[in-house]
């Protein structure tokens, strides 16, 4: 039986690069993370662009360190205080980042973590169109 609890940072880097095509929106990639039995790393990809469905799904079958991870990287004030409380560095440093924080940024530079530099420069990008489409709605539609 699959670990449901294995943090990011413990997936191969064939996933770990096919999640951040995921996050581009890139669907063979997503498709590829869903039929090789990593609904969850899909799941997680979805949840951070927005999807309420995916992110249930990650507190629903287990995942719920992916579906929090998400939610701290949204800024959500409960989810960033239990990663705090969890202590872990990876996934205090990780969300930080994703929101712009300059020390969870260099955290990952200074330990040359450039796959995940990059998930985070993807995530970045996602918060910031996200951002625009909520805050001027009226111009897109």
């Amino acid at each position: 039986m699959k670990n449901k609890e294995i943090p990011l940072y413990e997936y191969d880097v064939k996933l770990l690069i096919a999640l951040v095509k995921a996050l581009q929106g890139d669907k063979v990639f997503f498709k590829f993370l869903v039929e090789g039995e990593y609904k969850e790393l899909a799941a997680f990809s979805n949840a951070v662009r927005g999807d309420v469905e995916a992110l249930k799904f990650l507190f629903t079958q287990g995942y719920t360190h992916l579906a929090i991870l998400s939610n701290a990287i949204d800024g959500e004030k409960k989810a960033v205080e239990w990663i705090e409380n969890k202590n872990d560095e990876f996934y205090i440093n990780f969300a930080s980042a994703c929101r712009g924080v300059i020390e969870g940024e260099k955290w990952f530079r200074d330990r040359e973590l450039k796959l995940f530099i990059f998930m985070i420069t993807e995530i970045k990008i996602i918060l910031k169109t996200q951002m625009k489409e909520n805050t001027f709605w009226y111009k897109w539609r």
